[in-house]
């Protein structure tokens, strides 16, 4: 029996599971990979403390410091949890491969996997050119051309993210209209780097090492036209890893599990953190902190013998 059960392998549970060890709190720690979803990103500018590296170098690093205190965390990596059930007062976690593990305290910080287009060429080039957070990767783009795929929020401030950067931006909606917010859509449209592509599907995503061009269907005129771009953005939305947990948790309208400030859900021994939660905003940086929180909080119920 664990004192604690962090589920998740990216900043979030990661942060969590070093403090874990830091406070000799008896943990384990359950994911399919370490390193979350950055892992693929060739050049990362924004991990504060670390001007520039890459998504591979974190990945290890966060690794590294979380085995520092391999005799308080117990890692089991490889296995993917599939469904968490409340036992008195503690939680069974089963994985897909049939183990069980069991805890006191459970922290859900499975992050978020984000939706693809499913087209050629987006896992090919995924990290040399497809991207997925502009926050993130947009100072690489820079006297670049550069396509954005989405009509919504994100994919217009994706665009926003890029303008300081790129030389263009061609912003793919697949409707006939943006469906951004008004101020939003209103700053994209004023910028003379931006066109704006609607009733595009995207078909593929073509290049050499990297990315060199994407086909789009018109489908007003039913014709395949090709793109030169160096990257593609894609922002169609994310979907939370927290199917798992559905019948312990709330989830809001887009899957995401609503948490308080610190970061503890509306059942008594779960919190969550990182991109898995209801957060405003979907940073390594902030995934970290709030795994530190969740973590904190969850030591003083310890303490309290709570």
């Amino acid at each position: 029996m664990y004192d604690l059960m962090i589920i998740g392998g990216g900043p979030a549970a990661i942060a969590a599971g070093v403090y874990a060890g830091r406070k000799k709190i008896k943990t384990i720690l359950i994911t399919e990979a370490l390193g979350g979803q950055s892992i693929v990103s060739d050049q990362i500018e924004n991990w504060i403390g670390t001007p520039k590296i890459s998504g591979w170098e974190l990945a290890q690093n966060l690794e590294k410091h979380l085995k520092e205190y391999k005799d308080e965390v117990l890692v089991v990596e490889g296995e993917r949890v599939v469904s968490v059930a409340r036992r008195e007062k503690t939680f069974r976690a089963t994985t897909e491969r049939g183990a069980h593990f069991d805890a006191r305290y459970l922290l859900v910080a499975s992050g978020s996997r984000r939706k693809k287009l499913g087209v050629p060429g987006e896992k090919e080039y995924d990290g040399k050119g497809v991207a997925y957070c502009s926050t993130c990767d947009a100072p690489l783009f820079r006297g670049k051309d550069v396509a954005v795929v989405g009509g919504g929020n994100a994919g217009a401030e994706a665009v926003i993210d890029l303008l300081p950067y790129a030389n263009s931006v061609k912003l793919l909606v697949r409707s006939d209209a943006m469906k951004a917010d008004a101020v939003t859509r209103d700053a994209v449209l004023a910028s003379p780097k931006v066109e704006v592509i609607t009733n595009a599907q995207v078909q593929a995503i073509r290049g050499g090492a990297f990315v060199e061009s994407l086909e789009y269907l018109d489908k007003l005129n039913n014709q395949v036209i090709t793109l030169p771009v160096a990257g593609v953005f894609v922002e169609i939305g994310a979907i939370p890893n927290s199917e798992f947990v559905k019948e312990l948790v709330t989830l809001n309208e887009r899957g995401e599990i609503v948490v308080d400030h610190r970061t503890f859900v509306a059942a008594d021994g779960i919190w969550a953190a990182g991109d898995v939660c209801d957060s405003l905003y979907k940073q390594n940086n902030i995934s970290a902190g709030e795994g530190v929180t969740a973590l904190l909080n969850i030591y003083d119920r310890l303490v309290k013998g709570e």
